[in-house]
């Protein structure tokens, strides 16, 4: 049975994370220092060659492939943006820390949302909706290779929900301009909603 491969890629830094901020629906573009060091991870790595790119609307992502994946087509998927952190947004652990509705949050639990912002079961739904138009998608125009570029926290979650071996998200980070090769076929999304985890990626030169 035919495998697709898919590329599951972070964005670059912004000035956000360097802050340590959280930034969910908050549209930050990447920093002059996260743009550089995507260049000079094309230098590092090989990234893999993918016939279309799908990625979450905001600047973050869409600037981070036309860095990585240069001349390919992008196709925006509104459900591949990040998590809606509500009241959080823009915020630091520093000024949270001391935040009962914060404290409360960091408990987890799929209904447990920050206040104002959105569930994590709510994400799943539309991570799930994302992933099988994009699967579908490459199985009805016979593409081999796409990639995906989007958030850490869609990633992590992503992988852990639909991905095999099973991890928890906190297992399963990476780096910005960084993801994870996965394989999935016909019969392992169509029957389990599944994919095979294959490892890292971009992969040294």
């Amino acid at each position: 049975m035919k495998g697709y491969r898919l590329y599951i890629m972070r964005h670059g830094r912004t000035e956000a994370n360097e802050k340590g901020i959280y930034i969910g629906k908050t549209d930050y573009p990447l920093s002059e220092s996260g743009r550089r060091e995507l260049i000079d991870k094309l230098d590092e790595y090989d990234y893999p060659g993918v016939e279309r790119v799908y990625t979450s609307p905001l600047k973050r992502c869409t600037e981070t492939a036309d860095i990585i994946f240069k001349d390919r087509q992008t196709i925006v998927v509104p459900d591949l943006r990040e998590l809606d952190f509500g009241e959080f947004e823009g915020l630091g652990v520093e000024e949270l820390i001391k935040r009962d509705d914060y404290k409360e949050w960091l408990k987890g639990g799929i209904e447990n949302s920050p206040p104002g912002g959105e569930a994590l079961s709510d994400m799943i739904v539309r991570v799930y909706q994302a992933l099988d138009r994009i699967i579908r998608n490459m199985m009805d125009e016979e593409f081999n290779a796409t990639a995906i570029v989007t958030h850490s926290g869609i990633i992590s979650n992503m992988l852990s929900c639909f991905g095999l071996p099973k991890y928890k998200p906190n297992e399963i980070t990476c780096e910005p301009g960084e993801g994870f090769e996965v394989l999935v076929t016909a019969q392992m999304w169509h029957q389990a909603q599944a994919f095979e985890i294959l490892g890292r990626a971009p992969f040294l030169k």
